[in-house]
């Protein structure tokens, strides 16, 4: 297909208005309508009305679509995303712990400064100079307090910790080379060493949709967590659930949280949310049917 030049003129609110309903967007509340569409933009809104679409091409909405249907949608989406950040900082912190705990000990305080326990050289140095990056911008003062005291280059890992990205530690990890240490750290939460590695980098993808304040509940999930291997938690008995939608990664979280909080309300939270709004499209999350059933997802 030839590109063509954007010719589209941008719309006031009440232009925006006119044109949803002339495509047959039911809005009961124009005054309503038009604070959203102020504070939260017609374009991010227009992700959550997709669905309601009957003729995506021509953009014209099924019978009666209603702006509230949604609009509910993405509060729904909001509250799903505030609940799974939630859940990731836990899981993110008790990765960072059992990182530094283990390499330390076997490796010393600064094993991340030692290029021959990882396995690529070009992603060791790509690494490194991201730490190096993170800790110069820190404005954190246990950082400027080593600084001022020590010659170091870098802090010891366990302040390290403290101070690079949930994304850069998934790299250091990712790129040890197989060891016990490494063994260690994954079956610490239930998994081998690939898996492991491939849900913490799923994890990071998870959070940086949250956190960017992305779609979240029927994203078509880019960077997709392996199967497991022989798992030592529970996890899905229903082999066919796809990998690619957020039901999937929700599920990575409920495991984790097994090792992490054992008394997490994760999952309760989840089936509550779905109440709240049963107008919700499960299915376009990848939710399989008896998905309840599953020992990993019953309620506590």
């Amino acid at each position: 297909m030839a590109l063509v030049q954007f010719n589209k003129l941008p719309l006031t609110y009440n232009q925006q208005i006119a044109l949803l309903k002339a495509r047959g967007l039911v809005i009961d509340d124009i005054a309503e309508t038009k604070r959203l569409l102020e504070n939260i933009s017609y374009y991010r809104l227009s992700g959550y009305w997709h669905p309601l679409l009957d003729n995506k091409e021509a953009h014209v909405f099924k019978v009666n679509a209603n702006f509230r249907d949604a609009y509910n949608l993405y509060c729904f989406d909001n509250e799903l995303k505030l609940l799974v950040l939630k859940e990731i900082e836990q899981i993110e912190i008790a990765i960072r712990a059992k990182m530094v705990y283990v390499l330390s000990l076997e490796h010393g305080a600064f094993w991340h400064e030692n290029q021959y326990l990882f396995s690529s050289e070009k992603t060791y140095t790509k690494t490194i100079n991201n730490i190096e990056k993170e800790c110069e911008r820190s404005d954190e003062e246990f950082n400027k307090s080593f600084q001022k005291k020590y010659t170091n280059n870098l802090p010891p890992s366990w302040i390290l910790a403290e101070l690079i990205s949930f994304g850069t530690l998934s790299f250091l990890y990712r790129n040890l080379k197989p060891s016990i240490p490494k063994r260690t750290i994954a079956n610490h939460f239930g998994l081998n060493e690939k898996t492991f590695s491939s849900w913490v980098h799923s994890l990071v993808y998870m959070r940086n949709i949250c956190a960017h304040h992305s779609r979240l509940w029927n994203k078509d999930i880019r960077i997709q967590p392996v199967n497991p291997n022989r798992p030592k938690r529970n996890w899905l008995e229903n082999k066919e659930v796809v990998n690619n939608k957020s039901f999937y990664l929700l599920s990575t979280i409920a495991y984790f949280l097994q090792t992490v909080e054992p008394k997490n309300e994760f999952t309760n939270s989840i089936h509550k949310l779905l109440k709240r709004y049963p107008n919700s499209d499960v299915k376009a999350m990848g939710f399989p049917k008896e998905w309840q059933q599953e020992k990993l997802w019953r309620k506590k």
